[in-house]
């Protein structure tokens, strides 16, 4: 995907400067394709052969860092799993320094070659030749890691730290100094700022520019739907969205006007027996869903995002299912990650909320745009 970007971005750029430079000229724009083509594949060619390669010499013990763990966690476990998983990682684990024997946060790890204590970390590193020391926090302590530091700063091992909150470090983990002072920003407020304001002018642009050609049809099935069924044409349902804040969600009513009186909040089934048969249609198409472009034009939500929970679930969700609530940190979309990946409707919750939180701690304006295109191939196949 890397090298299909770059190669478009190179073709782009490259039939721009011939345009300006060129443009009183013929020049050939077939050979621009055929040669971003056959880049392309002979990148990607190059860049498996070298792949291949760097994996057999790995396997030959070549090229390979020598490493060591200093403290036992699951963490130090998990890691130790992943090597195993990945004999031609360019890793091989040479064993574990231990604390000092009146710590008990040290654990035995099995299967894994004692080295010696920490405190002669300086000798195990020349003995044993060691690239790399991996320190498993908070097994051990911070003197001892002070220690290992100085210890180590005249011969030329790389130290890393495992760190006790490694299940809220992701991609977007950064280190920033205030005032000289380092601090790990463990999660930032994604959509804001400049790519923020891009993002909301995409929403009002695409929304006014669909509301303005979708207009006939949308009217076309308001009247179908009043003259098929008792009703309003239009449903409105409170939902919640970023921060908890509370909307009414515009969609073209797919159901009968009394099918919430008795079963209440609950989710609509694949063959629900409360739809009209225009609903039904309407849903399987998803042009139940084109009212809600006025929800993205007054700013409730955004083309792209988490879909928005019924009020009435939020409490019961949030105490269920293990960071619900992280899907509140953005605008709620009209489709989102999870739904371009089959999880749209009565689906699993978890796996959506998985799918959500990707999203959000990986998101960009070129994975909206991704989406948006899942989006439109999924209702052409419907």
């Amino acid at each position: 995907w890397r090298l299909c970007k770059a190669t478009g971005i190179a073709l782009i750029a490259t039939l721009a400067a011939l345009f300006f430079i060129y443009h009183h000229d013929a020049y050939s724009r077939w050979v621009m394709l055929l040669a971003s083509g056959f880049s392309f594949v002979w990148l990607f060619l190059g860049r498996l052969v070298l792949h291949r390669f760097r994996q057999a010499i790995h396997a030959q013990g070549v090229g390979v860092s020598r490493i060591a763990l200093i403290g036992y966690d699951a963490r130090a476990e998990q890691f130790i799993e992943t090597l195993k998983a990945k004999p031609n990682s360019g890793y091989k684990l040479v064993g574990r320094c231990g604390l000092k024997p009146h710590l008990p946060a040290d654990t035995d790890a099995p299967d894994i070659p004692h080295l010696g204590e920490s405190r002669n970390i300086l000798e195990l590193v020349q003995k044993y030749q060691l690239d790399t020391l991996f320190i498993s926090s908070p097994t051990v302590p911070n003197e001892t890691i002070l220690q290992i530091l100085h210890a180590c700063e005249g011969v030329p091992v790389q130290i890393n730290l495992l760190p006790e909150l490694s299940e809220f470090i992701k991609g977007g983990t950064a280190i920033t100094f205030f005032d000289g002072i380092p601090v790990l920003q463990l999660r930032e407020t994604p959509m804001q700022g400049a790519d923020g304001i891009v993002k909301r002018l995409i929403d009002i642009v695409f929304s006014v520019f669909a509301l303005i050609v979708l207009s006939p049809l949308m009217l076309a099935i308001a009247v179908i739907i009043r003259l098929t069924s008792p009703g309003k044409a239009i449903f409105r349902q409170e939902r919640v969205g970023r921060a908890g804040e509370r909307f009414n969600i515009y969609k073209f009513r797919s159901m009968r006007a009394d099918a919430e009186k008795r079963v209440g909040h609950i989710w609509a089934k694949t063959d629900d027996p409360r739809q009209t048969p225009l609903g039904k249609f309407l849903r399987r198409w998803s042009l139940d869903e084109l009212p809600q472009f006025f929800n993205v034009l007054k700013g409730d939500m955004s083309l792209v995002g988490p879909r928005p929970e019924m009020s009435g679930l939020i409490d019961t969700f949030s105490e269920s299912i293990p960071h619900y609530l992280t899907r509140q940190r953005v605008k709620s979309g009209m489709t989102g990650w999870a739904q371009v990946n089959g999880l749209r409707g009565n689906t699993s919750l978890e796996e959506r909320i998985s799918y959500d939180r990707y999203y959000i701690e990986n998101w960009s304006l070129a994975l909206d745009i991704k989406i948006i295109l899942k989006t439109l191939w999924a209702i052409k196949k419907g």
